[in-house]
């Protein structure tokens, strides 16, 4: 839409510059002659709070939503498909008087003004709508008027510190305070963007943890708040004028309380006091932590949980701890790594929308949360992120320039729309990207060799599988990246290739595009044939030593011989733990699940070896890590290992649709592994409405309950036994030998 759609005749406004350390503060007034309703639509370039009459109004989000702003900053050689900011709305009639008012626009930074990718200097726009009784409606813009100050945030890096300095620095916000002596603000150009709404979920507050001392030193005092999280302290100032309070935190804790240097990050935020006694928090970022150290006086008071404020539309409990542990903590993970937008792959170090990380966990997400209008939001950052000119998907969106590769990473632009279309049933969604599809399916051509994606784009990574343990050299603390992944990329590569082409295929015919289907089945032939050829042992029956999950990658796509799929089996049987980066964690459980061997999929999911979910929970873990193996781990809170959680769903619970269903309309009820079980209960709500499974092992078998919404048809199946199920609840019993 057009800028006027939201602001009338507002004009971008901002200072006439910034100084490199000052964030600033834009005013202006307007006068209200009587209340009815009174909104607001206002942008503020990077983040920004908002502020009418001294009042915050959304005081602990993080706005706007993270996009690709305008086109000023496309990646080398390159030129992205779109640019959109999206406009926050807000009701402020309880926020204004009769009489004169004053908005306030406090500037910080994010995205906007970060050193990776740097749009311009902050700057901000305002409609402020007054509606009438039997008139016309007021309308008070941004405009040359509006003046700016000096904020008290002093010193900034979105990802790592903020800095305040009250000295000197007023309350700046409210109506009494005089800012005769600021400057008048700057007209500013106009972004060359598309300006958009969006039902999106921001961040916002969900909770406040307690703080526990943990270590006192004289210089300074540890905090615990009793999990990993996302958000930031509240502290007391009690220091004296001049004195400098800071905080250090880290998602780690040494044997002496001291923080863990290695999961600090960079982490920090000072405050100069002005001598009075204030509560004061961050602004404009949020940190990754448990820990706290506090350095000066002040006294924490809280610690505030901040990510979108997205609602759990799941349960999943049984008497395995470490599948609880797992589902618990994936959530808890991939809520703290879904802010301002997107879902990214760690909330400090970089915070940025991998599309590999994003399009692996999809499928978990949409099974555990509420979570549709975040990916549909994000899915437009992936296609906005797609280069008009060669069809290449960045490896972030909103593109921030990254690490990937040419498979697991711009695949999303498939993956993430079937995922939505299967969730939801809204055929529209694949509509709407099949062009972006195709394009990227052509890129893929553009870069392969003898039937295989063997290159992306010139001067970047071309990844594989990434993040394998260290099973070469074990007794060797192996720091690097991707030194420990064994299996080729182009083989990786060229798998998801295939499956992309797949799913496509399966979409062309949901869109009723048959010209096209032909031509996916040639592709699919042709590339099944060159992985073959290229990778497969005919002397043994494996693919690449049938380790890091090579053989799974294979059978998933039909390749091998006879003996390929009971080769895997038996090696895993043996292994009896992850080998595996984080595309082939999720592969090789999908597969023993598809092919009947449930049970190992649970032994390897909860094998208390030195790497695994168990493993992590054993060591104290609130969040996933990086790294199988933690002692590498330089992120404690990365989700992307968490894809197997939509299978406790999907097969252990059954819930799984029939392959022409989409938004769980059509059920089939199947659940398995039961004897690794004597209880296990869930449910996860659909458009139809919430389906539930819950079994329980008694003396002559095992009673199921069964719990099926409006306008769905299911039916339940555990090998011999099959009964349709009605709406309701449907409670029966079956015996042990067929629950075996």
């Amino acid at each position: 839409m057009e800028r006027s759609f939201f602001f009338k005749n507002a004009v971008w406004v901002g200072g006439a510059e910034r100084a490199a350390d000052r964030f600033t503060v834009l005013r202006g007034r307007f006068t209200i002659s009587e209340i009815k309703r009174v909104t607001l639509n206002v942008l503020g370039l990077g983040f920004f709070k908002c502020y009418i009459n001294g009042k915050c109004i959304d005081p602990d989000t993080f706005l706007p939503l993270s996009s690709d702003f305008e086109a000023t900053c496309d990646p080398r050689e390159e030129v992205l498909s779109g640019h959109r900011v999206y406009v926050p709305s807000f009701d402020i009639t309880s926020f204004v008087t009769l009489g004169e008012n004053v908005i306030a626009i406090h500037f910080g930074g994010g995205w906007y003004t970060h050193c990776s990718r740097t749009f311009g200097l902050p700057k901000a726009i305002y409609c402020i709508t007054e509606e009438r009784e039997g008139k016309e409606a007021n309308h008070f813009v941004s405009d040359g008027n509006c003046c700016v100050g000096d904020s008290f945030v002093s010193g900034y890096e979105f990802v790592r510190y903020e800095n305040h300095d009250y000295q000197g620095s007023p309350d700046c916000f409210g109506l009494d305070f005089d800012d005769s002596d600021w400057k008048n603000a700057s007209l500013t150009e106009d972004l060359d963007t598309e300006y958009c709404s969006t039902d999106c979920p921001i961040d916002k507050l969900v909770g406040e943890l307690p703080l526990k001392v943990i270590n006192k030193s004289e210089n300074c005092t540890v905090y615990d708040c009793g999990r990993n999280t996302t958000g930031y302290p509240v502290l007391e100032l009690c220091a004296q004028a001049g004195e400098t309070v800071s905080v250090r935190f880290s998602e780690g804790i040494l044997p002496d309380g001291s923080l863990d240097p290695t999961h600090i990050h960079k982490q920090s935020y000072t405050v100069v006091s002005d001598g009075s006694n204030r509560r004061v928090q961050p602004e404009f970022t949020w940190y990754c932590f448990r820990y706290l150290e506090v350095t000066g006086n002040a006294v924490p008071v809280c610690v505030k949980e901040i990510y979108a404020d997205i609602a759990r539309a799941s349960d999943f409990e049984c008497d395995n701890e470490t599948l609880n542990w797992t589902y618990n903590t994936f959530i808890h993970t991939m809520l703290c790594n879904m802010h301002t937008g997107h879902p990214s792959d760690c909330p400090h170090l970089e915070r940025r929308g991998y599309t590999g990380d994003g399009q692996l966990t999809c499928h978990a997400v949409l099974s555990t949360l509420d979570a549709r209008s975040f990916y549909e939001k994000w899915l437009q950052d992936i296609a906005d992120c797609q280069d008009t000119i060669s069809g290449h998907i960045q490896y972030t969106a909103p593109y921030i320039r990254s690490g990937g590769g040419p498979g697991g990473w711009g695949c999303a632009i498939v993956e993430v729309p079937y995922r939505l279309y299967k969730h939801y049933g809204d055929a529209e969604v694949l509509a709407k990207y099949y062009g972006n599809m195709r394009r990227y399916i052509d890129y893929l051509e553009a870069h392969s060799e003898f039937g295989l994606v063997t290159s992306d784009k010139k001067g970047e990574w071309c990844l594989g599988d990434w993040c394998g343990p260290n099973i070469l050299y074990p007794e060797k603390d192996i720091t690097s990246h991707n030194q420990q992944v064994i299996i080729p990329a182009p083989y990786v590569n060229t798998y998801f290739m295939v499956k992309s082409l797949i799913t496509m295929r399966k979409i062309a015919s949901i869109l009723h595009k048959d010209e096209d289907i032909e031509e996916y089945d040639q592709k699919i032939c042709e590339r099944k044939k060159a992985i073959q050829a290229a990778y497969f042992n005919t002397f043994d029956g494996n693919f690449i030593m049938n380790v890091q999950g090579a053989n799974a990658f294979a059978v998933d796509l039909g390749l091998g011989d006879g003996t390929t799929y009971s080769k895997m089996v038996k090696y895993y049987r043996k292994l009896g733990y992850f080998d595996t980066g984080i595309f082939a964690t999720d592969v090789l459980i999908r597969t023993l699940f598809e092919n009947g061997d449930a049970e190992l999929a649970v032994d390897i999911l909860t094998n208390d070896g030195t790497q695994g979910y168990e493993h992590w929970r054993q060591n104290g873990a609130t969040t996933f890590h990086e790294y199988w193996d933690s002692n590498r781990s330089r992120s404690h809170c990365h989700p992307m290992f968490g894809a197997p959680v939509a299978y406790f769903f999907e097969y252990l619970l059954g819930i799984k649709q029939t392959e022409c269903s989409s938004g769980y309309s059509d059920l089939v009820i199947s659940p398995q592994a039961i004897s690794k079980f004597g209880r296990m209960s869930g449910s996860m709500q659909t458009p139809n409405g919430r389906v539930a499974v819950r079994y329980e092992k008694e003396q002559s078998g095992v009673r199921f309950c069964v719990s099926i919404p409006k306008n769905c048809k299911a039916v339940f199946r555990v090998d011999s036994f099959e009964r349709e199920l009605s709406e309701g609840e449907n409670d029966f019993c079956i015996s042990s030998e067929v629950a075996r």
